[in-house]
């Protein structure tokens, strides 16, 4: 496995190089948000950015984070948008090494995965903590791998929601696990192909400040 910074950040560069901004929201992410009232939101690893413009469209604060300048730099400029000035704030971080400031009404990890040493417990207890009260911590992982997938790896291990609300040891008292679930869906990938793939969800509250 590669452990350096600069190669992860090398490899998502490339990734996100050349990639339009936008795209669409990814599913769980909109069941769970569409019924919230907007407040402040943070996306850990905004990729292309579906996922923070859907949120600001529907009126979220959206602070959108990545390690990927590519990433990072089209999303600005998508976000300067007349209906989106002012709604979204877009920094390039190595969660690895920096976590934005700031407190949250909701916050985002959609396949908050990489092929490189990342202390990803950490970043989710620190995304926990970065809640506020009422405030809610969505995780949803690969539960298989989907043939477009940039991790092609046949031993990969996906761990449970379970096995990940456990490795954040969270004091029961401030946080909550409100949901906890690996439902299957139809995904569809980049050129129109399809697949049915498993999702891990796991989904978390802030009961206490």
């Amino acid at each position: 496995m590669t452990t350096t910074t600069d190669d992860a950040a090398a490899f998502w560069e490339k990734h996100y190089r050349g990639r339009q901004p936008g795209g669409r929201v990814n599913p769980l992410l909109a069941e769970v948000a569409a019924p919230l009232r907007p407040g402040v939101a943070l996306d850990l690893g905004c990729g292309t950015g579906g996922d923070t413009l859907w949120l600001a469209r529907r009126g979220w604060q959206v602070t959108a984070v990545d390690i990927a300048h590519a990433a990072v730099d089209r999303l600005r400029a998508h976000a300067a948008a007349p209906d989106l000035t002012g709604r979204i704030t877009a920094e390039r971080h190595d969660l690895a090494v920096t976590f934005p400031g700031g407190t949250f009404d909701l916050v985002s990890a959609q396949y908050f995965h990489t092929r490189f040493a990342l202390d990803r417990a950490r970043v989710l207890r620190s995304a926990a903590a970065a809640l506020r009260p009422g405030g809610l911590l969505l995780v949803v992982d690969h539960g298989s791998t989907a043939p477009w997938s940039w991790n092609q790896d046949p031993d990969a291990y996906f761990p449970t929601p379970a096995e990940v609300a456990a490795s954040l040891e969270l004091d029961p008292v401030r946080w909550s696990v409100v949901r906890a679930d690996m439902p299957r869906r139809r995904a569809t990938g980049p050129g129109g192909r399809t697949a049915t793939v498993t999702d891990n969800v796991l989904l978390i509250r802030r009961t206490a400040g």
